[in-house]
């Protein structure tokens, strides 16, 4: 059984920045997607960006492109997610997730799941 667990949010100023990382454990995950997710209180998990096997393929949310970069480091078998230019609608707790799906994976195909960091952006 597979693991994921997040780590690197904490409180930063607006404009600033922060590497979250994400490492797996129990399996191998160097043949998944790998995506960010995050959930800001009251709101709907949304996505952030995701990453293909190979970092290849990238795709990220609107909000965040040009501002957040995704890559893997599949020999370590974690997944980074390299945020600046931070904002406060930026705070939310981050999740990472991993998809056995061969294309771009929709949020309901992620089959594994970390509990998330925190991350919150002051003004």
């Amino acid at each position: 059984q597979g693991q994921l667990v997040e780590s690197g949010g904490g409180l930063v100023q607006a404009g600033g920045s922060l590497r979250l990382s994400c490492a797996a454990s129990g399996r191998t995950f160097s043949t998944y997607y790998m995506g960010w997710f995050r959930q800001a209180p009251g709101k709907e998990r949304e996505f952030v960006a995701t990453i293909s096997w190979s970092g290849g393929r990238t795709v990220y949310a609107d909000s965040v492109k040009g501002r957040f970069t995704v890559a893997r480091d599949n020999a370590k078998n974690t997944v980074y997610l390299q945020m600046s230019s931070l904002k406060p609608e930026d705070t939310a707790v981050y999740y990472c997730a991993a998809s056995g799906r061969f294309e771009t994976p929709t949020m309901d195909e992620y089959d594994y799941w970390g509990q998330g960091t925190q991350v919150t952006v002051s003004s």
